[in-house]
């Protein structure tokens, strides 16, 4: 009763089984096949070596409606009805819970044990503490800048709570949780768990757009290269990912600035702006705060300005998965009889081993 009780509390945070593939998703298809020929990418080499190409905004999301997850999370579902889809692909979800001030209290908050198969959770903290637990026996708090990168695979039970020690003194709790997916050879592999610590996650400049612009900057214009290529980023990102992927956080002191951020060719891009506002593009489309910016596949570079001072954004990107997606609960699969499946494993006690 109570594994039917968790499965059906988390299916109502997210979509039903397979979203109907968009226009978009059929363009974004169409693209990735010419940008993965042979021809298409020597000259995508060569016009690299004299000339940038901008990511161009293809849909800008403002901020969707807040819910609670449990009792401990207040989040905005940044992907609003895009979750899901092929359309962002890699990602699937993305929860980011804004600001918010906590009393101190005796009663735990957060989400208690439930089933994951098919995916990865990633776990961002800036503020506050989030104490993880699972059926592999990992067991972690994590604090201010620190990341939690959890990959369900082929099954895992867990929890994730405010920490006792934050729970008991109160304070400001910000945080987000993104679900990425894994290519089907992946989807049934051993569950893992990597701990990152602030510490230990690499920060590089922002570059300049303009190289007279450097002159004018003050305080803290960077990025933590959480995942990336170190090719790309001149350095090499603490998560261990199963495809390319970037997760960048970045921060902008500086306002009126334009930055430019390496993305790879043919990699879906997402703009989030956790604090502030930018203009994204060449184009300087506007995002305000907790907006997404969706970009075109097209394009090497992104330039983003910051038209607020102390402008903080956190970037997904990644190379799309091209096969289907059939999701379901707490359930990422490729059809519909693997998700009936993940059901009866559950069920019958057989995941989380």
């Amino acid at each position: 009763r109570t594994r039917r009780y968790m499965l059906s509390v988390l299916s109502r945070r997210i979509n039903p089984l397979v979203a109907a593939p968009s226009k978009a998703a059929h363009r974004a298809s169409s693209l990735r096949r010419t940008l993965r020929s042979p021809q298409r990418r020597r000259a995508i080499h060569a016009s690299a070596m004299t000339e940038q190409k901008f990511k161009e905004v293809r849909e800008i999301l403002g901020a969707p409606p807040r819910h609670w997850v449990g009792n401990g999370f207040h989040v905005f579902p940044v992907f609003h009805n895009k979750a899901f889809t092929k359309e962002l692909s890699p990602w699937l979800m993305f929860d980011y819970a804004a600001p918010k001030e906590f009393k101190p209290s005796y009663e735990r908050r957060g989400v208690g044990q439930h089933p994951h198969r098919g995916f990865e959770t990633i776990t961002i903290a800036w503020q506050g503490e989030v104490e993880h637990g699972d059926s592999v026996g990992n067991r972690d708090v994590i604090g201010p800048g620190d990341v939690q990168w959890m990959t369900a695979a082929r099954g895992i039970i867990h929890e994730e709570f405010h920490s006792t020690d934050f729970q008991q003194t109160g304070g400001v709790f910000e945080m987000a949780q993104l679900w990425l997916n894994l290519p089907k050879k992946h989807k049934m592999k051993k569950p893992r768990y990597q701990p990152i610590l602030a510490k230990d996650i690499p920060v590089i400049p922002l570059k300049c757009a303009n190289e007279e612009d450097r002159e004018k900057l003050t305080g803290e214009n960077t990025i933590r290269v959480i995942a990336g290529d170190e090719a790309t980023y001149g350095c090499k990102a603490p998560a261990d990912t199963h495809s390319p992927v970037e997760l960048l956080d970045i921060r902008i002191a500086n306002s009126k600035v334009p930055f430019d951020v390496p993305i790879p060719e043919g990699h879906n891009t997402i703009v989030f702006v956790r604090r502030g506002e930018i203009t994204v593009g060449e184009k300087d489309k506007k995002v305000e705060q907790q907006g997404v910016a969706l970009m075109h596949l097209g394009g090497d570079t992104l330039r983003l300005t910051a038209t607020q001072k102390n402008t903080e954004v956190l970037l997904l990107a990644g190379e799309p998965i091209d096969e289907p997606i059939a999701a379901r609960g707490p359930f990422v699969m490729n059809t519909h009889e693997e998700i009936l499946q993940a059901n009866k494993d559950f069920m019958n006690g057989k995941m989380g081993r």
